[in-house]
């Protein structure tokens, strides 16, 4: 928890930040603010949990400092300090919801026990929001997408530790467990196709209704659409079966044929694979099927066949390691560096296991990572030739991928310089924020320059902006804008015959007396007793 005190006398702040035991109640972090415009400030770019402010100071009472908190986070709690006992301030700040209002100076038990007060208020409305009741509620509200990409992830090859298997399978209610499966994929033909624009997830939603009323009966049913545009059903029978899996699949599957035809008025394909063993060999079967459908290349549709018919024919097996999620173009987007290099390796070893005469194998893996790396290079507004340069001739030429060593010797050489050439256009684009950032507040210090406004100025968000400035400059915004502030003051003082009011206004203190006091607090003297060439001793 971090709490923040806000009094333009700086010694409540001072006094009150560091002799209470606010690490007893769980306060990690107090911060200090002499304004109300400071405490916005700190606010915007601080995870702060609770306010106490006195309710007068100048520019901002604490009732209107409330008030702003509320438009930027409404679950800030607050308290109110005051030297006077009015109602109308008590009364308006209970209708703004302050916790507490305080008279000073506070004893301990006063100030800790309105803080404690609101660490329980706190607590109370975290703990609603992460409970039990809440969690199991989005659940059930998310369950259909979350059991579909549960299923999704198994098909492309994802693998998870059997504990996990069981976990998941548990939480989201599927009915499916460990043990002898098969799958079923259906592709929609082309009478489908004038409602690819127009109903065509209603057409989707009504064929897996029909599916798993036909197969429900008999077997555990699990379905999802994959990449490919096939709804994919996996199915476990209930009872074992004198006439074998494959017979009962084949039967049903003609059901489906049929009540689609007749209800949907269109027809479906259907492969099913054999019995394998789930979860462990899903995937394999699942690129069974697929290439199974790939090579039925004529007129044939409307048919129910079996992938196993097809095997024999499939010569060539994809790349596991290459097309696995998360794929090599996701891991680069996301700035995973070192996993990209570990999917790299992982290709090259695979296409090794495969055999170094497996030629297609090579040029597939490689026409697919000099995809990603040029799809990532114009996705950041370059050319590919100028992130990895004299590594495009290879590329150009095929030479990278003549052989398994010179492709991993290729890829894993434009890797680096892939992410080196980026790293420096990112460290050049914050550059470019902080000289924008700069420049606005040079010229408009008498103006609004808040985080916030210079957020809006560069549009960034506010938070992103403090983390970015921090980064680049080491200083945080707020401490840029009030050095140069009384830097500027002290050049003003100095070289003009300008009035302290004067100079007050055009740094952007429209209040003379806070920035006397703000430039005392800096320099230990006055801004008078400064330009008269007075020192502190």
């Amino acid at each position: 928890m971090q709490l923040i005190i806000v009094d333009d006398e700086a010694h409540w702040v001072d006094n009150l930040s560091t002799t209470k035991p606010w690490h007893k109640l769980g306060i990690e972090h107090v911060h200090k603010a002499y304004s109300a415009q400071e405490a916005l400030r700190i606010i915007e770019t601080h995870p702060i949990d609770i306010v106490i402010s006195d309710v007068l100071m100048p520019e901002m009472t604490g009732i209107e400092l409330i008030g702003e908190i509320r438009k930027r986070d409404a679950r800030i709690k607050c308290i109110i300090l005051s030297g006077h006992s009015d109602f109308e301030y008590a009364k308006e700040a209970l209708r703004n919801q302050a916790v507490d209002y305080l008279l000073k100076p506070p004893t301990d038990a006063e100030l800790l026990g309105a803080v404690s007060a609101a660490l329980e208020q706190l607590n109370a409305e975290w703990e609603s929001v992460s409970s039990r009741e809440r969690t199991e509620f989005t659940l059930r509200e998310n369950l259909p997408l979350l059991r579909g990409q549960l299923l999704l992830n198994a098909l492309h090859g994802e693998r998870l530790p059997e504990e996990e298997w069981s976990r998941k399978l548990e939480s989201y209610g599927l009915p499916i467990r460990f043990g002898e499966c098969a799958l079923l994929l259906v592709r929609l033909e082309e009478e489908f196709g004038q409602y690819r624009n127009n109903g065509q997830q209603l057409l989707e939603y009504a064929i897996v209704n029909i599916a798993e009323e036909i197969f429900g009966e008999h077997a555990s049913v699990w379905s999802v659409k994959e990449d490919h545009g096939y709804l994919t059903f996996l199915l476990q029978l209930k009872e074992s079966t004198e006439v074998g899996i494959e017979f009962v699949l084949e039967k049903l599957s003609m059901q489906l044929q049929a009540k689609v035809k007749q209800f949907l008025k269109g027809s479906v394909s259907i492969v099913t694979t054999d019995p394998f063993s789930f979860p462990a060999e899903l995937a394999e079967r699942y690129r069974h099927a697929v290439a199974c459908f790939r090579q039925i290349v004529g007129e044939e549709r409307d048919f129910v066949m079996r992938a196993v018919d097809q095997l024999r024919n499939v010569a060539q097996e994809p790349l596991e390691a290459l097309h696995a999620p998360p794929g090599l173009g996701n891991l680069i987007e996301a700035g995973r560096w070192e996993a990209a290099e570990r999917k790299l390796f992982d290709i090259c070893s695979e296409l090794e296991d495969k055999g170094a005469e497996s030629w297609e194998h090579c040029l597939e893996a490689g026409y697919v990572i000099a995809s990603s790396f040029a799809h990532f290079a114009h996705r950041n507004g370059q050319s590919l030739v100028s992130l990895i340069g004299e590594d495009m001739e290879p590329l150009q030429s095929g030479e990278a991928f003549a052989s398994i060593g010179k492709l991993r010797s290729w890829s894993l050489g434009a890797l680096v310089k892939l992410r080196d050439g980026t790293s420096k256009e990112v460290k050049d684009i914050r550059s470019v924020y902080v000289k924008k950032i700069q420049e606005f507040v040079e010229l408009n210090l008498h103006m609004d320059v808040t985080l916030r406004a210079l957020a809006d100025h560069v549009n960034l968000h506010p938070t992103h902006l403090s983390k970015l400035y921090k980064i680049e400059t080491g200083e945080g915004v707020s401490e840029y804008v009030s050095r140069l502030r009384m830097e500027t003051a002290c050049h003003k003082l100095k070289s003009t015959d300008k009035k302290v009011y004067e100079i007050s206004s055009e740094i952007g203190y429209l209040d003379p007396a806070y920035f006397i006091k703000v430039f005392k607090r800096q320099y230990g003297v006055t801004p008078q007793e400064y330009r008269e060439g007075k020192t502190t001793t």
